[in-house]
């Protein structure tokens, strides 16, 4: 799962290192247009359904709360 959203994440934004551990949002790597179009691709690479109550930047800030987020709905 982790390697999954790396890639996803990668492909959005090439020139960063998404395995660093650090705030997507607040390193200004994400910016609001980015989670929309990352809720899409997470959706469609996992088979799920992310609500609108949860696109909020906390859930998609790190790989951690990703993984989170996507474990909630039922990712395996």
């Amino acid at each position: 799962m982790k390697e999954k959203i790396i890639e996803i994440l990668t492909e959005q934004h090439p020139e960063y290192d998404f395995t660093e551990n650090v705030d997507f949002f607040e390193e200004g790597i994400l910016d609001s247009f980015d989670m929309v179009n990352l809720v899409v691709d997470l959706e469609s690479n996992f088979n799920i359904k992310i609500d609108g109550v949860d696109v909020i930047p906390e859930n998609f800030s790190t790989i951690e709360n990703i993984i989170n987020l996507l474990k909630s709905k039922g990712a395996q």
